[in-house]
């Protein structure tokens, strides 16, 4: 089952099942189009994970990472399936990042490796909207990476048993894909993830954990419309305007 969350045309948030036929709440079906798709849980925080694919930090000419590279993205980054992200004004290179993201489940800390999947909640995709105008320029990338609506994400949670260990990942702007890979090319995995964050900080239910994109990064312009594909997950679609 895929879980979503929505506002009804009441405008109440409800949490329902999303079918091939529409929304189910209550006995009742809503149309895609009488809803509005919100992301699938408020984290306190987006911990994201930079260079988790080989062929990604060769694409960048970066050395492969000896520990899992974290940083954050603030409750203001979050944006949801259907939205329209406005990309910060005046910068030149402003590009998309297809990424599988997990959800918590539960406060946890020092989660073993063993025991990580039992914290999650379910997966989702993201697309890490990066701003490499300013990221170029600092060390902990709040321009860069944490500005309004820098994480689109959804539309659905979907649990892990039904996202293959392969499972494909793919981008498209504008229809054209611009990134296409797999999960099993991650250099660390969800509980190896999970483990490490833990180490160092508490995780809140509805955390997301942004594990990484995949080679083919590229940019977005005004007007764009992306999608975000992941085997098992769904399809999270979203545009951009650049004032």
């Amino acid at each position: 089952m895929k879980r979503v969350r929505f506002r009804d045309p009441a405008g109440a948030v409800r949490t329902g099942e999303w079918t091939a036929n529409g929304v189910v709440f209550g006995g009742q079906t809503y149309d895609f189009d009488e809803v509005d798709v919100l992301p699938p849980s408020e984290p306190s925080k987006i911990v994201c994970v930079g260079r988790n694919y080989a062929r990604h930090a060769e694409e960048r000419g970066e050395d492969l990472p000896d520990r899992p590279l974290l940083f954050l993205k603030p409750p203001n980054a979050l944006a949801g399936h259907g939205d329209t992200v406005t990309l910060p004004a005046g910068k030149d290179s402003i590009e998309h990042e297809a990424e599988l993201a997990v959800v918590i489940g539960e406060q946890c800390r020092n989660v073993a490796e063993d025991d990580a999947m039992d914290v999650v909640a379910g997966y989702t995709c993201l697309n890490d909207v990066s701003n490499r105008d300013d990221q170029r320029r600092e060390q902990n990338w709040v321009r860069g990476k944490a500005f309004d609506g820098a994480a689109p994400v959804g539309p659905v949670l979907a649990t892990p048993d039904e996202v293959p260990d392969d499972a494909s990942v793919e981008l498209r702007v504008n229809g054209e894909t611009r990134q296409d890979s797999a999960l099993d090319r991650q250099i660390f995995s969800v509980p190896e993830l999970v483990a490490e964050i833990t180490t160092y900080m508490t995780l809140e239910p509805g955390d997301v954990i942004a594990t990484g994109t995949p080679e083919g990064v590229g940019p977005l312009t005004d007007g764009d419309s992306v999608a975000v594909e992941i085997e098992g997950v769904g399809t999270l679609e979203h545009s951009v305007r650049q004032p």
